[in-house]
């Protein structure tokens, strides 16, 4: 009977959110309804006469106050208010075939490398990355630069450039012939790639081979993480707020794999070798509304790097026999939940209907009043968003944002089959997850898009997008593969 009388609240409560949603998200409507009616039926029952004779009776003072402080006002806001920018366009590197590494390639590469000299991978580390491979998510399709198709694996400064120019410059060349736009239209050149910063910078190397002008202002991040590419989308808002109206900003997010491959033994080092691969994106901002696709409405950052065990959750290092390489904690699963709850709490206010936030006040407040184990209400963000961008960096990460979120498959089907097709591309993935998205032709205008990703230090940052106009084709990373997507991932991957 409990159990019945349960369900059937349950049920009722189902019910009623929409209207209690509905009444909370229009509450200025709801209260100005009744309050307009009156005022009508008011000055019909006084009369046109009588209105008339006391709009004569006020002072010529009143009346302009009554007009110019609204229009000062107006004015006012207008001209604070940061101006608004938006993407015009973005373009993905699109991976070679003969960059392919199916996972026998990787493997038996793999094996050949624990007989080159100074390498210490051995039949164990081979098997461990078997593993992880299987229940990585990726698939047959993606990608490593050249140099790691010798044995052993390049890693020179030559390769690792190489690498850089084939990357960016594609997605650059992509971007210029998508947007029309010539590289001196271009005011602000942003770059970031974490783990190779060479002299002189990206963003040299850029200007240098497009001709770009010589007042550009330029930027080279580096060790930022895998969240970097929307830390460089907020610093290019930043600039383009207070460079004249209809400036450019070009955004270049990229990681160099090349003279990353982890040789050693320690298997918190050897999860990048199975997980990332190369991937890139050019995205062009500007002031300017004219051609643009997007509107960016938010950019929120948050920081856990004041906690130790936050900042060394992702380090790069040597291991004992002095093999260098990025080692991943056991727990950093849990230090991204912390991190992702941080950055909920910072922009959920920025995004959430009104209904939502109040249902989250009340639950804060009952925490802290009443009983700290009445359970958190977690707010639905599929009221504030349309479609999800989570960063590829894994099967777990996927897994853990999907079930915090309440999500459901389809809103994390773009992670999944961008880290399926493309592996992690770092601070890029949500990029190949947005042209996947419109690939599919599932955007429509007003759309809101959440791109959410994490980086070490630890980061976690988000951008907020509303859709204007929609790709109208799927020429992008995803032209030759998008009838074959989504693919079924077996359960043995998934969990």
């Amino acid at each position: 009977m409990n159990s019945s009388s349960s369900s059937s609240s349950s049920a009722q409560l189902k019910r009623l959110k929409p209207l209690y949603q509905h009444v909370v998200n229009n509450f200025l409507v709801v209260m100005a309804a009744p309050l307009a009616v009156a005022a009508i039926v008011n000055a019909v029952r006084v009369g046109p006469d009588e209105l008339l004779r006391m709009a004569r009776a006020l002072r010529p003072v009143h009346v302009f106050l009554a007009a110019f402080v609204p229009a000062a006002a107006a004015t006012l806001y207008l001209m604070l208010r940061p101006r608004p920018v938006y993407l015009v366009d973005y373009a993905c590197f699109r991976t070679k075939p003969n960059c392919r590494v199916p996972f026998a390639t990787f493997l038996e590469h793999a094996k050949l490398v624990t007989y080159v000299e100074g390498a210490s991978i051995d039949e164990r580390s081979v098997r461990f990355m078997t593993r992880l491979l299987e229940r990585s998510g990726l698939g047959e399709e993606t990608c490593l630069p050249p140099a790691h198709h010798f044995i052993p694996p390049y890693r020179n400064l030559e390769a690792s450039r190489a690498e850089v120019e084939v990357v960016i410059f594609n997605a650059i060349d992509d971007l210029l012939a998508k947007t029309g736009i010539s590289p001196a239209a271009i005011d602000i050149l942003i770059v970031n790639c974490s783990l190779f910063a060479p002299i002189p910078s990206f963003t040299d190397m850029i200007i240098n081979k497009y001709k770009m002008r010589s007042d550009i202002r330029n930027v080279h991040l580096s060790g930022m993480g895998c969240s970097a590419g929307l830390i460089s989308v907020g610093l290019a808002r930043n600039f383009l707020q207070v460079a004249p109206h209809g400036s450019h900003a070009l955004v270049v997010s990229t990681e160099t794999i090349t003279p990353n491959y982890y040789v050693g033994k320690e298997r918190a080092m050897l999860l990048p070798n199975c997980l990332f691969r190369m991937g890139g994106a050019a995205v062009l901002l500007s002031t300017s509304r004219a051609k643009a696709r997007f509107r960016l409405s938010r950019v929120v950052r948050t920081l856990t790097g004041a906690q130790d065990s936050a900042y060394r959750c992702v380090f790069q290092e040597e291991d004992g026999e002095g093999h260098r390489g990025i080692n991943l904690s056991k727990d950093l699963m849990t230090i991204a939940g912390d991190s992702l709850k941080a950055n909920i709490t910072a922009i959920g206010p920025l995004v959430l209907p009104a209904s939502e936030q109040l249902l989250f006040a009340l639950s804060f407040i009952a925490r802290r009043v009443l009983n700290r184990r009445v359970k958190p209400y977690l707010p639905d963000f599929r009221m504030a968003f349309e479609h999800f961008c989570i960063h590829a960096g894994g099967r777990a990460v996927i897994d853990e944002l999907q079930r915090s979120l309440g999500l459901s498959d389809e809103h994390v089907e773009a992670s999944r089959m961008a880290l399926h097709r493309f592996g992690n591309t770092s601070s890029s993935s949500v990029w190949y997850e947005l042209a996947y998205i419109e690939a599919k032709g599932r955007m429509r205008p007003g759309d809101r898009v959440w791109m959410i990703g994490f980086g070490s230090g630890f980061k976690c940052n988000s951008a907020a997008w509303e859709c204007i106009s929609p790709a109208r084709n799927a020429d992008g990373p995803w032209a030759e593969s998008i009838c074959r997507y989504p693919v079924d991932i077996p359960e043995v991957l998934k969990h």
